[in-house]
């Protein structure tokens, strides 16, 4: 009973899903009764070159911003100042450096007097500032190209040179059949 039950439920099963099926395909059987038989046709391919007219870059513009410290700078200039708290030589110190003098062999340059000097600073206005940069890149080129004195045009991901390499199909073109009336 139970193995009955279990074929007869395989069986509506197996119809249930068989039958959408063959509703959407015509069976070979009715389309020889109404007299129609479909062929596909063969494409026929064949790969040939064309001259290129003129290759166009096409551009992707990307912008960028980045943020800088500019600064303007002022620079400040050096004064010596005077040592007001040296001593002048007196009497005695300039007749001791003349008596060494005549018995010195080798005559000694005088020496300036050091120049007290502020250190040179730069006065620094500094602020923040965005920078815009734009940069160009090509992404695609525009090719215009004539095949058997036909001029074309196609967008490719890359410049071809001076000949284009093309894929040439040709397919017979099959007016549909008009139903024929019973």
């Amino acid at each position: 009973m139970l193995r009955l039950l279990r074929s007869s439920l395989l069986g509506m099963l197996a119809c249930c899903a068989w039958q959408p099926a063959m509703a959407q395909t015509p069976s070979a059987a009715s389309a020889q009764a109404e007299g129609q038989i479909r062929v596909v046709p063969a494409e026929n391919v064949r790969i040939e070159y064309a001259q290129v007219l003129k290759v166009e870059p096409v551009y992707q513009t990307l912008r960028a911003t980045r943020t800088e410290e500019r600064c303007e700078s002022t620079p400040v200039i050096q004064v010596p100042v005077p040592d007001e708290h040296r001593e002048q030589p007196g009497v005695f110190s300039r007749m001791v450096d003349s008596v060494k003098g005549l018995f010195a062999r080798e005559e000694e340059a005088p020496q300036p007097a050091p120049v007290a000097a502020t250190p040179a600073r730069r006065n620094a206005n500094c602020q923040l500032v965005q920078v815009d940069r734009q940069f160009q890149r090509p992404i695609a080129y525009d090719v215009d190209y004539v095949y058997k004195g036909t001029k074309y045009r196609s967008r490719l991901a890359e410049d071809p040179g001076n000949r284009l390499r093309i894929r040439v199909a040709v397919t017979p073109m099959v007016a549909e059949a008009a139903p024929v009336s019973p």
